[in-house]
């Protein structure tokens, strides 16, 4: 099958699962399968494609394109990505920012990532600040040793260890986390299936890590109509500069705070 029919039937498929960018998608899928990307994809109609079927099933059946893939860009970063954590999201990289802004002026800060998963914030932060200390906790195995296995794929020299909230009791510069924080999954993307469950629904984590983190700065990455609570909690706990940021949809993701 040439490139021209290998994206007709992939986009024609993934519109029928309801998949929301088809024609996206399947460029992605294609370009992986090229080994280019997707501009690159066009450059040859004629070229064969091999492979193709294994990977638009998955993604037939809404498996999330990051774990079909294999690895998702982040940030200036390219992440090996399964299903032994969540996939990393483009809002997730607006706490990356705020994270950097707070830590500018300060000179090798101490940083912990609570809940580090597949090692994207943490790894973005020591990749961008190389002078941090970076420290990333999780409470899954799982998850720590595919943090552990990007980090070496990156060179970036991480401290990925078992823990929780906890950890932020250490005493840091700058903790910043993207907790669960979904009441429940029924209604949402059939995608979210396929994700570790533990780290998609919780509630209460934010104002907890809130009161008990010893830190000069928090960063919390939250869900759609919590940050106005979520900010109300950090003022309660002597946060001050208090300030909520929206992503990219316009949503109020990211609530941060000063001590």
């Amino acid at each position: 099958m040439n490139v021209r029919d290998a994206l007709a039937q992939a986009e024609r498929r993934l519109a029928a699962a309801g998949v929301d960018t088809p024609r996206v998608d399947a460029e992605l899928i294609v370009a992986h399968l090229l080994g280019g990307s997707r501009t690159q994809v066009y450059a040859d109609h004629d070229r064969e494609v091999n492979g193709l079927e294994p990977l638009l099933a998955r993604r037939e059946r809404r498996e999330p394109l990051a774990y079909v893939l294999g690895e998702w860009g982040f940030r200036r970063l390219t992440l090996r990505t399964d299903a032994r954590a969540l996939v990393p999201r483009p809002e997730t990289e607006i706490v990356v920012e705020r994270a950097l802004a707070l830590l500018d002026g300060t000179t090798a800060p101490r940083v912990l990532d609570v809940g580090v998963g597949s090692g994207a914030i943490a790894l973005a932060l020591k990749d961008e600040r190389p002078d941090a200390h970076v420290t990333g906790v999780d409470d899954s195995n799982d998850a720590l040793a595919l943090a552990r296995e990007n980090a070496k794929r990156l060179g970036l020299d991480v401290d990925l260890r078992p823990g929780g909230l906890e950890a932020a009791q250490g005493g840091w510069d700058l903790v910043v986390s993207n907790p669960p924080y979904v009441d429940t999954l029924e209604g949402l993307q059939p995608e979210l299936r396929y994700e570790p469950e533990a780290a998609l629904v919780g509630s209460g984590l934010h104002e907890r890590l809130a009161e008990g983190a010893r830190t000069r700065a928090l960063v919390l990455e939250v869900g759609w109509g919590q940050a106005d609570r979520v900010a109300s909690a950090l003022e309660s706990f002597a946060y001050r500069n208090v300030r909520i940021t929206p992503d990219l949809s316009g949503i109020a993701r990211v609530v941060e705070g000063e001590r």
